[in-house]
């Protein structure tokens, strides 16, 4: 049984944006384990620290105030847990608070904010700051913004419910996005808003700077709720059933053939 849990922002960023959640984590396996921490383990199989991320962070962008809780089987003051962690970690990887929470308390997400450094692509582009700040107001006033999600099959839904602020400033584009247990929209999603392509894959730097936790909020944004119900969806209009059909193709495609049968590979039975 856990004796002690902590609450820890940290900053993911430089080449360590390039890490994947999946590596991440392995990262801060790595890192307790030299830190001596006396974490608690998870049952089963294949035991690891109970650590966690209140959400999770897509490859490529900057994470400047991440959240991550860990469980200890021994009560260790705060201080001497970050100068441990701080003393192991990997390049990238910076430690900016950390707080003693009861045991049961666990980070419910309430928004992400996001940032997009478009100033290089403004002025690529020719597009003034001002047309964008035109299409902020546009988008906010919208009472639908479908956008087109492929995964894990295409299909349009409405993020407008998720989108709580957008604007333009110092050439970057910023977001907040509600986080709700039904749903969220998706930082490129609205990007496609502003037919931006998808920010990371094309080289523009994408941070969350900031992520809200239900908990930590003052009372005045209490008042504020966050959408409720599932996004709305419907199915893709004609023009893209062509995608469609390339998605079910490349899921089928992905199936392991040895699924199949016993001794099965992708060129036929296996002889000994």
């Amino acid at each position: 049984m856990p004796l002690d849990k902590v609450r820890i922002r940290f900053c993911k960023s430089g080449e360590l944006r390039l890490v994947s959640h999946h590596d991440l984590m392995r990262t801060w396996e790595r890192m307790l384990r030299r830190a001596q921490l006396p974490f608690r383990m998870t049952e089963g199989f294949h035991p690891t620290p109970r650590l966690i991320f209140a959400l999770s962070l897509s490859l490529g962008i900057v994470g400047s105030r991440e959240v991550v809780e860990l469980e200890l089987t021994e009560t260790i003051p705060p201080d001497e847990i970050l100068a441990r962690l701080t003393a192991q970690a990997p390049q990238g990887l910076h430690f900016l608070d950390i707080r003693r929470i009861p045991i049961k308390q666990t980070a419910q997400p309430r928004r992400a904010f996001y940032r997009i450094d478009t100033s290089a692509w403004l002025q690529q582009h020719q597009i003034s700051p001002e047309t964008w700040s035109h299409r902020c107001e546009q988008l906010l006033q919208a009472p639908e913004l479908w956008v087109i999600r492929t995964h894990p099959k295409p299909r349009e839904i409405d993020i407008r419910p998720y989108l709580d602020h957008c604007r333009v400033a110092d050439g970057q584009l910023e977001v907040t996005l509600w986080i709700t247990g039904e749903g969220t929209a998706r930082i490129e999603e609205v990007a496609s808003l502003f037919d931006l392509p998808n920010p990371v894959v094309h080289g523009l730097l994408v941070e969350r700077f900031d992520l809200e936790i239900a908990d930590e909020i003052s009372e005045t944004e209490a008042q504020r709720f966050p959408p409720s119900g599932p996004i709305k969806s419907r199915p893709v209009p004609p023009s893209f059933q062509a995608l469609e059909r390339l998605a079910e193709r490349t899921n089928e495609n992905k199936k392991d053939p040895a699924t199949a049968s016993w001794g099965a590979s992708p060129n036929g039975p296996v002889v000994e």
